[in-house]
């Protein structure tokens, strides 16, 4: 397993130093949809990204953000989302990753998530620990939900029918406040290196959060559902913490999904 997490570091790290190279030159962007963008950046860091891959596991599935689907003949798949917080770059605030994790039968065995702007290298491998740079990382010691800082992020489509404002207001009043930094793999990532205690999101896809299971789990971390199941690569709705606030997160969210609010949410006063 070493050589996979060592390739997928590596070749984070040169996709990570294209990325910064057309981050300085400040890249026009394109819609997906109506709120969804796109960069030349993102083509061309998944292209790169792919190509590294099937050179070096040709029989390992792939499934990019952009490129979508390479099949392959193993029980290896990789998650790749080759400009994770596209948003962000394309309007030239610094917070990006590329991400990789490789599943193995149907469980996340490693991935790395690189932040270009503070050559910050997350990675993990089952059983093996996460790791920032060179060294260990752990997850916070916070216990209470009064001591905690969360973060959370909120879709470009169909941002309307959203419900997690909800979820956001009941958070932020528990709590020391909610963080909304645009990019998912590193919020995953600072949860498992203690500068968030939690994390939770709705409608993530795999490539999105792959890597950051591994690097929770691997730092003493707890990952979840919503409502508490064991998640999956592509899990709907993701809670990720430091595992001594996992059951107060469900008994908060449990609550908000029954309609039963502990802050009720501020009315506007028109005056």
């Amino acid at each position: 397993m070493a050589s996979y997490l060592e390739t997928a570091i590596d070749i984070a790290r040169e996709a990570g130093a294209l990325l910064a190279n057309y981050f300085e030159r400040r890249v026009s962007f394109e819609l997906k949809g109506e709120f969804d963008l796109v960069t030349e950046a993102d083509r061309a860091s998944e292209d790169l990204v792919v190509e590294r891959l099937r050179s070096h596991f040709p029989t390992h599935s792939i499934v990019g953000e952009e490129t979508g689907r390479h099949e392959g003949t193993s029980e290896y798949r990789w998650y790749v989302d080759p400009l994770d917080g596209t948003t962000n770059f394309a309007h030239g605030y610094p917070v990006y990753n590329v991400t990789l994790g490789l599943e193995r039968a149907g469980e996340m065995i490693c991935g790395v998530v690189f932040d270009p702007s503070r050559q910050e290298m997350f990675s993990a491998e089952r059983g093996s620990g996460a790791w920032l740079n060179q060294r260990r990382i752990r997850v916070s010691k916070a216990a209470r939900l009064a001591d905690a800082l969360a973060a959370t992020g909120f879709p470009s489509y169909k941002r309307h029918l959203s419900v997690n404002v909800h979820f956001f207001h009941q958070v932020a009043m528990a709590t020391h406040g909610v963080r909304r930094g645009g990019s998912a793999a590193i919020d995953l990532a600072y949860v498992a290196c203690g500068r968030l205690d939690a994390f939770w999101e709705f409608g993530l896809h795999p490539w999105d959060m792959a890597a950051g299971m591994v690097l929770v789990s691997e730092a003493g971390g707890r990952v979840s559902d919503m409502h508490g199941a064991p998640a999956q690569a592509g899990e709907a709705r993701l809670l990720a913490d430091n595992g001594a606030l996992h059951d107060q997160f469900l008994e908060l969210f449990a609550e908000v999904f029954a309609g039963r609010y502990r802050v009720p949410l501020p009315q506007i006063n028109s005056a």
